[in-house]
């Protein structure tokens, strides 16, 4: 795919075949599995895995430390967040920021306007629906909404 003048993508970015990348994106050092595809304003971090066939909607943000596998789809605005105490400023005698490890397994779908906090694992074939706050882990198959996201059944078939 070329580079339009409406994405920055970084000469470390590693990018499988036939990955579609749309306009307004920023993607610095990740690695994007084949036949992925990421929409418009959709920021991408140092260091982000993310399988094949993955489809990521518009005005997505995800952070270092995040890991999503295979076929799964991330809805427009979602959110994922890797740091438990962010600060502006980080003093002399602070200790480094370290980024919390998020993992979303395969066949997962996160709905539109969805935070997921670092730290978590949402299993795979997973439905989060749209707006929850995802506090803690969600077991494979289960289907999670609100604020914060609970438990509230299984899917009839995990992916």
């Amino acid at each position: 795919m070329s580079e339009s003048r409406f994405q920055r993508i970084t000469p470390d970015v590693k990018l499988g075949a036939d990955v579609k990348i749309y306009d307004f994106v920023n993607l610095y050092g990740c690695e994007i599995g084949d036949g992925s595809q990421i929409g418009p304003f959709v920021e991408i971090q140092r260091g982000v895995v993310i399988g094949k066939h993955v489809k990521i909607q518009s005005h997505s943000f995800i952070p270092t430390g995040v890991t999503i596998e295979d076929e799964v789809f991330v809805g427009h605005g979602v959110m994922f967040v890797n740091d438990k105490y962010p600060q502006s400023v980080l003093g002399p005698d602070e200790p480094p920021t370290v980024f919390q490890q998020t993992h979303v397994g395969r066949g997962a779908s996160i709905g539109s306007n969805a935070t997921v906090l670092g730290g978590v694992t949402i299993g795979a074939g997973a439905l989060i629906g749209a707006g929850s706050v995802v506090t803690r882990d969600v077991p494979a198959g289960a289907i999670a909404a609100g604020n914060p996201a609970r438990v509230s059944r299984q899917r009839a078939a995990a992916r």
